[in-house]
């Protein structure tokens, strides 16, 4: 399995998640909800010889980075695990992870370090690292 990291308008992210973002099934997956991008994203893409496996756009905000509207095939949850790694590695640091989560993924993104900070009927808003709630706490 590779992972690899686009710009939100990269041309090679639109050959990759294309034939995904636009497909029945894929939206289904995501409440019907359409995949949006912009220069303000960055995309970790999974791929295994070739195919996509699974994406997770990263909205880069002044108050940190927010997953939302990801995509893992067949809900592979160890596939969703190493994104969510990457994701991590990749933008927690100085201003916290977020991460809108679907509710059945919930678990995955808990044992991965996330916190919940508000529930909704089909997301889960969370975040990554829990330190960051507890500094906000005491400024």
């Amino acid at each position: 399995m590779d992972i690899e990291k686009l710009h939100g308008t990269d041309p090679r992210l639109y050959q990759l998640v294309a034939p995904l973002v636009m497909s029945i099934p894929v939206l289904r997956y995501n409440n019907n909800y359409p995949f949006k991008t912009s220069v303000h994203h960055k995309w970790l893409v999974a791929t295994e010889k070739g195919v996509v496996k699974g994406f997770m756009p990263i909205d880069i905000k002044s108050m940190g980075a927010c997953i939302d509207n990801y995509y893992v095939s067949g809900g592979n949850s160890s596939l969703l695990s190493a994104l969510i790694d990457f994701a991590k590695k990749e933008f927690a640091g100085e201003q916290p992870l977020f991460a809108v989560s679907h509710t059945r993924d919930a678990e995955t993104f808990k044992t991965n370090g996330f916190i919940v900070s508000k529930e909704w009927k089909l997301y889960i808003k969370m975040v990554y690292p829990p330190a960051y709630e507890n500094k906000k706490k005491c400024v």
